[in-house]
């Protein structure tokens, strides 16, 4: 299983915007120089991100996005359903009399509990999480030793 380019980037830029939206809107260009994405490629993604209510934009020259809610309460689940669909690495039959049994066996014991730990794990992720990972890192990295 792979995350599609779409997802990949747009986690990218959400997790940016809520780094340096902290103190206001952000403008797109500003996002998509410091990930080294593609501006129009971004421009695609925040227009569904905003039809999904992740994002709002402010227009003008000094326009810019902002998160719609604080980045505590953004999960990478809503992010990845919005950019990719359904969560699930295998649909599960809804009808198990359609199954035959090591059908059922594999459903039972492999896809269904791999398809539940995904999501649970990208529900416990919120933007606020990467965030605060990312002020880590550049802590760190920041660090000089005599």
């Amino acid at each position: 299983m792979k995350m599609s380019t779409k997802c990949r980037y747009g986690l990218r830029a959400l997790t940016d915007l809520a780094y340096y939206g902290r103190s206001g809107h952000v403008p797109l260009h500003q996002i998509a120089k410091r990930q080294d994405l593609s501006l129009k490629y971004l421009e695609q993604e925040f227009a569904v991100l905003r039809k999904a209510g992740i994002v709002r934009s402010i227009k003008g020259a000094q326009g810019g996005y902002l998160l719609t809610r604080d980045p505590e309460q953004i999960t990478l689940a809503e992010i990845v359903e919005v950019l990719e669909g359904d969560l699930s690495v295998v649909d599960i039959p809804s009808d198990a009399g359609l199954t035959t049994s090591f059908r059922r066996c594999i459903i039972d014991h492999v896809w269904s509990p791999l398809n539940r730990q995904i999501a649970d794990t990208l529900r416990q992720i919120t933007l606020a999480d990467l965030t605060a990972e990312y002020d880590s890192q550049q802590q760190s990295d920041t660090m000089y030793y005599i």
